[in-house]
């Protein structure tokens, strides 16, 4: 019999599915048009939370709105026991994937609602700063092409003289500084505006910065509350006072208010009252000041009662129209 090499290329074996990849796991994916769920790979990689942690993310994530995902429920569901559930679910807490909140019920009981976030606040503060970071470095490498056209001659020998040029040190100082200005246009923003309104809008501002002390979910930001002085301006032009505007916009919010800017907005619009109609013209009417009748007084002559401010005799008694008997005087 011929020898064996070891070293031979081993055939390959029928049904055995060949990879690209010489090691690790290989990916087998299906589209799922129904019955999936999203996560986010800032879930599934993260590099902080335990894999117990990772896989209850998971499942409630996949879980619809109103399903319970308390410790005696999910302790009930998995094998694990209630102690290593309570330690992923705070693990998920501290990470933001997982908020519990103590809010009042419409009966006026005090519940806890749980709130699951499939992108942590965290997460989109992280990508949003990524994201003006690359919108500052385009700005740059737009400013620079710029500044080195500027400073290309002209070769046209015929065209006149160009303008004084500045050094390129000086043109990418101003080129950066343009840059760097940015930054304070859009923190303007956030600054409560208060000139040119009038006392209108400066009691505007006030009144919805002190929202806050009727209610601690009325917390406004600064854009928020220059976005939302137009509105109560209005309803101070329709003859509304600080008072029943404080009354409409806190009376009556709902249990669930996640953003209180939008609610504010919406009942600034909808609930604003008519302008108050022009008051008529009172006509110039004399008044008659009736004051009180004169007492009764007995006549010194007929001994007839009359109306008098002070004792003596009637009229008839002091014309001579009366004599002894009552008689009238005859002419």
């Amino acid at each position: 019999m011929a020898e064996q090499k070891p070293n031979a290329a081993a055939h390959p074996k029928q049904g055995v599915r060949r990879t690209a990849t010489h090691s690790g796991v290989n990916q087998m994916r299906v589209h799922q048009p129904t019955q999936y769920v999203v996560i986010g790979n800032h879930l599934a990689q993260h590099g902080e939370l335990s894999l117990t942690a990772i896989g209850l993310a998971t499942h409630i994530l996949s879980l619809p709105d109103g399903a319970l995902v308390d410790i005696r429920t999910l302790s009930g569901r998995f094998p694990e026991g209630r102690q290593r559930i309570a330690a992923a679910l705070r693990e998920l807490e501290e990470h933001g994937y997982l908020e519990r909140v103590r809010e009042r019920s419409e009966t006026g009981e005090i519940v806890t609602r749980t709130y699951a976030h499939h992108v942590p606040e965290r997460v989109l503060s992280s990508a949003v700063g990524q994201r003006r970071m690359s919108l500052v470095r385009g700005r740059e490498s737009v400013a620079r092409p710029a500044t080195s056209s500027a400073l290309e001659p002209s070769p046209e020998d015929d065209q006149p003289a160009p303008a004084p040029q500045q050094s390129p040190s000086r043109i990418d100082a101003a080129a950066a500084a343009r840059v760097r200005v940015k930054a304070p246009e859009a923190a303007a923003e956030d600054v409560v505006r208060r000139e040119d309104g009038g006392p209108c809008q400066e009691e505007a501002v006030a009144l919805l910065a002190g929202l806050r002390r009727v209610d601690e979910r009325l917390v406004l930001s600064a854009r928020d509350v220059n976005a939302l002085v137009p509105g109560v301006v209005r309803w101070f032009e329709r003859g509304a006072t600080a008072d029943v505007v404080r009354r409409v916009l806190t009376s009556g919010l709902p249990s669930d208010m996640r953003r209180a800017a939008g609610v504010l907005a919406y009942r600034l619009v909808e609930l604003l009252p008519p302008p108050l109609p022009v008051a008529p013209a009172s006509a110039s009417v004399p008044v008659r000041v009736i004051g009180r009748p004169e007492p009764f007084q007995t006549c010194d002559g007929c001994e007839r009662a009359f109306r008098a401010p002070q004792p003596g005799r009637c009229r008839d008694c002091r014309s001579g129209r009366l004599t002894d008997g009552h008689a009238p005087l005859a002419a």
